[in-house]
């Protein structure tokens, strides 16, 4: 049955006794990542923190890969299925880490050095990928285009959650700015020698909120304005504002986005407005499920007496670039429990991460993606069935 001679059972406790041993050096590294944390693409001292330490296990490590400073390969073996898994690493401003990449970082180096230890030479090329700015949908969109998925079989990673849930759905998601340019002018005195940007922004989001009676329901379209004016007295001469659109498909990502510029279209024109429109060229896919992949995953939940949540797979749904590496390879995204009720993007969220289920989940993580590697690793039939998947999907 299995791909290499090694009995499994010895190899999945081996894998477990490893990560127990390494707990408080795992453990340390999403506290040291809490304690200073390091937004999108300046991810520096976290990015020498984790490839020190697979340089020091063995890895053979490339840094500043894809044109990212903060981005990085590190590879362990030659031969086998190439198994990447994702770390993670970026903060939120202000907020820190209330996404929980810091315990993304941490089990995914966990597991990595399990398997290195674990695997006999040959079973796989374990691959870490240190992916940065998550958070701005820019470093596994840069990894793709420049190749560092080539030669990967299977992608994995982990991600904090309230609830251990093994397959969550992800929305795809296109970024639009606009940017509207009037002329000034007293806004009392002289108030007909004006023309208000700032009309142009309030009518664009009037127009869309309009538009959201007749979205699908999968639709999200959400906005902020970023820039309204310099004082009450002064006729705003330019006013800007930033648009997200998320759906279940690219194809309604798309329309979608040509109306919501349509609306800002209306507006400028109504307000006598010039309008600047900015694409984001990063569009973020959504999650592409492997079912046969996820049950492989679960098998190791059951297998660690860890129950999961029944939780809906469509609810409470974001967007990452998580969903543009499913499109390439097969991926899975299960999520670990930090504290019941606790959401992300909140300041609870980021304590949570160095609690006591905070470090649980570091380990969870890093031995539950291990012990799927090493499935994967030692048996053909599985990694066959999850590929074939993916290929009629």
């Amino acid at each position: 049955m299995w791909g290499w001679p090694l009995d499994i059972v010895a190899v999945k406790k081996a894998i477990e006794g490893l990560v127990e041993q390494r707990r408080d050096e795992l453990t340390a590294i999403a506290r040291e990542l809490y304690l200073f944390p390091e937004t999108g693409l300046r991810e520096y001292r976290a990015s020498a923190l984790l490839t020190d330490l697979l340089g020091k296990e063995g890895f053979a490590v490339e840094r500043s890969i894809a044109g990212l400073e903060t981005a990085f390969r590190a590879v362990y073996g030659t031969e086998g299925p190439g198994i990447a898994i994702l770390a993670e690493m970026d903060a939120l401003p202000e907020m820190g880490h209330a996404c929980g990449h810091n315990i993304i970082a941490a089990a995914a180096v966990g597991a990595a050095v399990a398997l290195r230890h674990s695997l006999p030479q040959g079973a796989a090329r374990v691959i870490v990928l240190g992916a940065p700015a998550e958070e701005l949908g820019i470093g596994k969109v840069e990894l793709i285009r420049n190749g560092y998925f080539e030669g990967v079989d299977f992608a994995m990673m982990v991600h904090p959650s309230s609830k251990r849930q093994v397959i969550k759905k992800y929305l795809g998601l296109a970024k639009l700015g606009f940017t509207f340019h009037g002329r000034a002018a007293h806004a009392a005195a002289y108030p007909e020698e004006g023309i208000n940007a700032l009309d142009g922004v309030i009518q664009t989001f009037n127009g869309i909120n309009a538009l959201r009676q007749h979205l699908r329901q999968d639709v999200r379209v959400h906005g902020i304005i970023t820039e309204g004016g310099i004082a009450p007295n002064i006729i705003p001469e330019r006013a800007a504002c930033h648009f997200y659109v998320r759906a279940d498909d690219l194809a309604e990502v798309e329309s979608v986005k040509g109306r919501v510029i349509a609306c800002a279209e209306g507006a400028a024109k109504a307000a006598g407005c010039r309008l600047q429109v900015d694409e984001n060229e990063r569009v973020l896919a959504p999650l592409k499920i492997n079912y046969s992949f996820y049950r492989l995953y679960s098998a190791q939940l059951a297998y660690l007496g860890l129950e999961e949540s029944a939780a809906p797979a469509d609810k409470n749904r974001g967007s990452s670039d998580i969903g543009n590496v499913s499109q390439v390879v097969p991926t899975i995204h299960p999520h670990v429990p930090i504290g019941q009720g606790i959401h992300i993007h909140c300041e609870d969220f980021a304590r949570a991460t160095v609690s006591e289920q905070g470090r649980m989940a570091v380990l969870e993580g890093a031995v539950a993606l291990a012990l799927t590697a090493a499935d994967l690793a030692a048996s053909p039939g599985e990694r066959e069935k999850i590929t074939n998947e993916f290929n009629n999907s």
